[in-house]
């Protein structure tokens, strides 16, 4: 494979995504390198989803295609299916199995891109997935049939399914949904430790809050195009938002604990 980038984990290039030739966003170009927790923020429609997908190469790029996404310093289209998933794990929004597979059964199964067609988990996987349980306090689970889970629950399961796979890139589409409020903090609180321990997070965020708090940098979509990108306190400010949202958006800083708060008008 060839290398196009110069070391960072993840580096786009004028790339635009949507569907059937139609671009949602158009030019975006980033790079997010090792240790970074990267919220993707802005109004539903904005392409937050869509871009998500095309980098974790489920969908092919509207412009910029086989030089526009660079993986871990090569082309993400000289990666095979198999190679790619040894190196991100994509987390898509909430759907359920039909199948009546255990918690554990899931949560293995992100260890597929790491075995031969004829091999059984060893015990270094299923060490991996109890590990991965813990981490999301879903251990106790185990043997519990997923489809019989709190929509909470299992959020946390699929996230375990995801860290399980052990990669160096997550791509996590909406995680913080149908979690409750204390949930959602766990969650960012803990995509954090992972950023800090050397993982590359890319979340699609709505929640503005948790993003200002815990995010390392946000990108700000809206109209078609990256309004901003650096640090959340210079990203999430009333004029940027505004923008993207086609609303006024207000921030408050909460004295007594230093978060923000955004409220639009009604």
């Amino acid at each position: 494979m060839e290398n196009r980038s110069t070391g960072s984990v993840l580096a786009v290039r004028e790339v635009s995504a949507g569907y059937d030739g139609a671009a949602v966003l158009s030019r975006v170009s980033f790079s997010a390198g090792r240790g970074e927790f990267v919220g993707l923020v802005g109004p539903n429609g904005a392409g937050k989803s869509t871009l998500l997908r095309t980098l974790a190469g489920l969908l092919p790029p509207v412009a910029g295609g086989r030089d526009g996404i660079c993986l871990m310093g090569h082309a993400l289209s000289a990666f095979s299916p198999k190679a790619r998933a040894r190196c991100l794990a994509f987390l898509p929004q909430a759907a359920d199995t039909p199948f009546l597979y255990t918690v554990r059964e899931i949560v293995l199964s992100g260890r597929y891109p790491y075995l031969s067609w004829w091999r059984q988990e060893s015990q270094a996987d299923r060490e991996a997935a109890e590990a991965a349980m813990r981490r999301t306090g879903v251990d106790a689970l185990a043997d519990r049939p997923y489809a019989e889970l709190s929509g909470g629950q299992k959020q946390r399961v699929r996230l375990a399914k995801v860290l399980a796979q052990d990669t160096p890139l997550l791509l996590l589409d909406e995680p913080a949904t149908g979690l409750d409020l204390y949930y959602q903090e766990e969650l960012f609180s803990f995509c954090r430790s992972l950023a800090e321990a050397g993982r590359t997070v890319l979340m699609v965020v709505h929640e503005l809050p948790l993003a200002y708090r815990f995010c390392s940098r946000v990108l700000l979509l809206g109209g078609g195009q990256v309004i901003a990108d650096g640090v959340p306190d210079g990203v999430l400010t009333e004029g940027h938002l505004t923008r993207a949202y086609e609303h006024p958006i207000y921030r408050a800083i909460v004295p007594q604990t230093g978060h923000a708060e955004f409220y639009a008008t009604t």
